[in-house]
C-alpha cells in the first residue's frame, strides 16, 4: 500500500470558515502575533492571551470539516495516508482522519508552564488560574514564536518514507515546517495545492492553483491515472 505524506496549513481549514494565520496588513484577528504567539506576549499580558485562544477554540465548536479534509480522509480505503498539519484545529481528525501530527499544537489541549510535557484535553475556556496538578498555571498547547516544535523530527522521519507528497494551504515560508518537502526521497512525486503558490512546477512538483476544496478534486483525478 502506497504512503501518502500530506503537508497542510491554513488555507486547508480556510474554506471551513477558520481564518488564515495573518491578515494582508500583517495582524491576526487584530492583534500582533507577537503580543498573542509568543512566550514575551504570555508573560505581559496572560490575560489577553488566554481570551485570545479561547475565542478561537469556542470558533472550532462553530465549523465542520470541509469537503477537502473529507477526501483525504476518505484516501485511507486505498492508501496509507499520514497528515502533517500546521494547523491547531481538530477538522482532520473530526473528518476522519487517523494519523495526523500537530506540528504547532492543539487547540483542543491545555499544558503546564512548569512541564511542557503535562498535556491535557481542554475543550473549555482557560483562565488564570487554571493549574496544572504541581500548582503551576496552565498555558494553551501551542508552539508560539521563539519555541522549539517538538514534532518536526517525527515529521522528518515521516516525510522520508512517503511514496507521494501532498502539499495542501500552506505558503511554504513558515519553518521549519517549509523544510519538510525537501526530506522525500529523491523524485517522490509532490503534487502542491494553494491559490496562490509559492512553488513553480517542475519535474517532480505539480502545482494545483486552487483552494484546497477544488484543488483536491483535480489531485484525486491526476492520482487515479
Amino acid at each position: 500500500m502506497k504512503h501518502i505524506v500530506v503537508l497542510t496549513g491554513a488555507g486547508m481549514s480556510a474554506e471551513s470558515g477558520i481564518k488564515t494565520f495573518r491578515d494582508a496588513d500583517g495582524l491576526w484577528e487584530g492583534h500582533d502575533v507577537m503580543e498573542v504567539a509568543s512566550p514575551q506576549g504570555f508573560e505581559a499580558n496572560p490575560e489577553l492571551v488566554l481570551e485570545f485562544y479561547n475565542q478561537r477554540r469556542r470558533q472550532l465548536f462553530e465549523v465542520k470539516p470541509n469537503a477537502a479534509h473529507k477526501a483525504l480522509a476518505d484516501l485511507e480505503s486505498e492508501y496509507k495516508v499520514t497528515i502533517i498539519t500546521q494547523n491547531v484545529d481538530d477538522l482532520h481528525e473530526r473528518a476522519g482522519s487517523s494519523t495526523v501530527v500537530h506540528l504547532h499544537g492543539e487547540l483542543l489541549k491545555a499544558r503546564s508552564t512548569f512541564d511542557e510535557n503535562d498535556v491535557v484535553e481542554w475543550k473549555t475556556d482557560l483562565i488564570l488560574g487554571d493549574l496544572c496538578n504541581k500548582g503551576h498555571q496552565m498555558r494553551p498547547h501551542i508552539v508560539w514564536f521563539g519555541e522549539a516544535v517538538p514534532m518536526i523530527e517525527k515529521a522528518i522521519a515521516i516525510c522520508e518514507t512517503a511514496d507521494i507528497l501532498l502539499i495542501i494551504g500552506t505558503s511554504m515560508q513558515v519553518y521549519p515546517a517549509a523544510s519538510l518537502m525537501h526530506y522525500v526521497t529523491p523524485n517522490t512525486p509532490t503534487y502542491y495545492i494553494d491559490p496562490k503558490p509559492n512553488l513553480d512546477s517542475s519535474k517532480q512538483v505539480t502545482v494545483i492553483s486552487e483552494p484546497a476544496t477544488t484543488g483536491i478534486k483535480k489531485w484525486i483525478e491526476l492520482l487515479s491515472k
